[in-house]
């Protein structure tokens, strides 16, 4: 935790946050020139008004070791290997970053693949494989020149072709699901061998990160075209050529995966580390004998089961880091349920109030006691959440939603919304199946014995995992299911990836004729995203995303529950630096042992 800011921080953080918002929304550069948004690294003053413009700038965020310039240089010495244990996992079924659909599978893939631009531990773009760029005045026109001599892993050469061919690949839905990310990129076009231009359909102040980032974007995280032709896609998506700071020399589906250190990285600094083994590791009390028997020295994957945290900080031997992290967490509720039926989100909010699907959608929200269940499945860490728009979206975030949204816990009201339904006290209702994570199992319990108590509503868990989970969750072969998001630092993040009817988790493998939709669908929450996402006046973005979001919540896209808290747990003899702290990722690139 950071501490206690002094009276002069206080008043610099004050100074900062005024000058960060004194623009003019109009402007499509937000009030910046040309010359601040050139690369490889952007200028503080920048970095804060595109945080602001974006609307994500909050006064937290000025405080002491989170925007500024230090910079902790990792002990120990380098060379090693570092044991890791990812967690609620039982295979990583792909590192492909085109089929990447896990923070748990990016946290490894963006230690063995590059991008244009990298994210650092104060949530800004910096050049990664661009060494530099420009860009022009009205903002839509970026040319980056790229690192010469960078070479991937099977030693051939990184040029402008595979920026173009990562690109064209990408851009394919049939191929990547992260296809609408380059949906503003109008055009790529090679300049020279080390050079390419970006043609934007308008000015957008997350380019550098949403787009271009090589972890949380993914849309543009460079492949190997020759890689790729040699090895086809799944081979591929298990050993992924990269140039990043390892590579992978072993990836057995349930076994695990082994880095390398890429000795011929473009930073002869990085990597520090010789090897990574990498061990999912499915439940709970496994991962901490192995944490605390030394067999393995820090957690990756998914987050750290809520049960062990004040464990490990009982620990001595171990570092606990908390923060919070950017996502949401909730119960998905299927449309297609005959008890839970709802074939048309698109009807009035007073209409579908009279329906009895929507009737019991809107019982189990309201059913669901969410402080209660942030102090029994999660200890006490984390909050409520009444929708996908997470604090860490700070100006977009709307503090006032939990007393207004349709959601908001009210035992009495459930209950008589379920007997309107035709199921007074559950007496009659069918019994449901919840689908969990073997990490998730503990939380997926809370829930059923809480519907089950407040409804009479009786559960059924079913453990699975994480892929068996998502391909079921995909093809909508579930009644509800335990799932949520990480990483989510823009509305586009909230809205675009989980609630128009095009996201790429909403049912994205369903049978199209027997499901028109996925989960949800609203034309007013798509036609909301899409003006939310062209939008350059801050005021308006926000009253945009802020109703978008409230619709999701009041017409139950979902039953929203929680926003997590990020936890990094390792032993104390891994030297892990301030600069690679980056909320959902474990970038080993710094790390050393000792």
């Amino acid at each position: 935790m950071n501490r206690k800011p002094s009276p002069a921080e206080l008043a610099r953080m004050r100074r900062e946050f005024e000058e960060a918002h004194d623009f003019d929304p109009r402007d499509p550069l937000f009030g910046l020139d040309r010359h601040d948004l050139c690369g490889p690294r952007l200028e503080r003053r920048t970095v804060l008004r595109l945080l602001a413009a974006a609307g994500t700038l909050s006064m937290a965020r000025l405080a002491p070791g989170v925007l500024g310039s230090r910079r902790a240089e990792a002990a120990g010495h380098p060379g090693g290997t570092l044991v890791c244990g990812w967690a609620g996992v039982g295979e990583i079924r792909t590192l492909d970053p085109a089929q990447i659909n896990q923070v748990l599978q990016f946290q490894i893939a963006s230690n063995v693949l590059s991008g244009l631009t990298h994210i650092n531990a104060e949530l800004v773009a910096e050049g990664d494989l661009a060494e530099s760029w420009e860009v022009s005045a009205d903002g839509r026109e970026w040319v980056f020149r790229l690192r010469k001599g960078v070479t991937f892993h099977n030693g051939d050469p990184f040029t402008a072709d595979d920026v173009l061919f990562t690109y064209n690949r990408s851009k394919d839905p049939e191929k990547s699901i992260h296809s609408r990310v380059l949906a503003n990129v109008q055009s790529v076009e090679k300049l020279d061998d080390h050079t390419v231009k970006f043609v934007l359909a308008r000015a957008q102040a997350s380019f550098l990160v949403k787009t271009l980032e090589r972890a949380s974007g993914r849309a543009m995280t460079i492949v190997s075209r020759g890689a790729l032709e040699a090895m086809g896609p799944a081979q591929y998506g298990l050993e992924p050529v990269g140039t990043g700071p390892f590579r992978v020399t072993f990836h057995e589906l349930g076994q695990g995966v082994v880095l390398e250190r890429f000795a011929n990285y473009y930073d002869p600094e990085r990597p520090k580390l010789d090897k990574v083994v990498i061990k999912p590791i499915i439940d709970a009390e496994p991962l901490a004998a192995a944490l605390e028997a030394g067999d393995i020295q820090l957690i990756g994957g998914n987050p750290v089961p809520p049960e062990l945290v004040d464990r490990f900080l009982g620990n001595p031997d171990l570092v606990v880091d908390i923060g919070r992290a950017p996502g949401f967490q909730s119960v998905w509720i299927n449309p297609w349920h005959e008890a839970m039926r709802v074939t048309d989100f698109d009807k009035p909010l007073e209409e579908l109030m009279k329906e009895k699907g929507f009737k019991v959608r809107l019982a189990i929200a309201k059913a669901l006691d969410r402080e209660l269940y942030i102090k029994q499945a999660q200890f006490g860490r984390g909050t409520p959440a009444f929708g996908s728009v997470n604090e860490a979206m700070a100006y977009y975030f709307d503090d006032k939603l939990p007393e207004i949204s349709n959601q908001r816990f009210d035992l009495e009201e459930a209950r008589r919304l379920l007997a309107e339904a035709g199921y007074p006290n559950g007496e009659g209702f069918p019994k449901l199946r919840l689908l969990v994570t073997p990490a998730a199992r503990r939380e997926g319990t809370v829930v059923a014995n809480m519907l089950k108590r407040n409804l009479g509503i009786e559960i059924e868990l079913q453990t699975k995992d994480f892929p068996v989970l998502i391909d079921d969750f995909d093809t909508m072969n579930w009644d509800l299911v335990r799932l949520g998001s990480g990483g989510d630092y823009d509305p586009d993040d909230a809205l675009v990836d989980w609630m128009t009817t095009t996201s790429k988790f909403n049912g994205r493998r369903r049978d199209k004729e027997k499901y028109p939709f996925g989960f949800f669908s609203s034309k007013e929450v798509d036609a909301l995203t899409e003006e939310q996402s062209a939008t350059a006046d801050l005021e308006k973005r926000r009253e945009l995303v802020r109703r978008a979001n409230q619709i999701t919540s009041d017409k139950v896209a979902c039953a929203f529950l929680f926003h997590p808290a990020d936890v990094l747990v390792r032993h104390k003899s891994v030297n892990f630096p301030d600069e690679s702290r980056i909320p959902g990722l474990v970038d080993l690139d710094r790390t050393t042992v000792s």
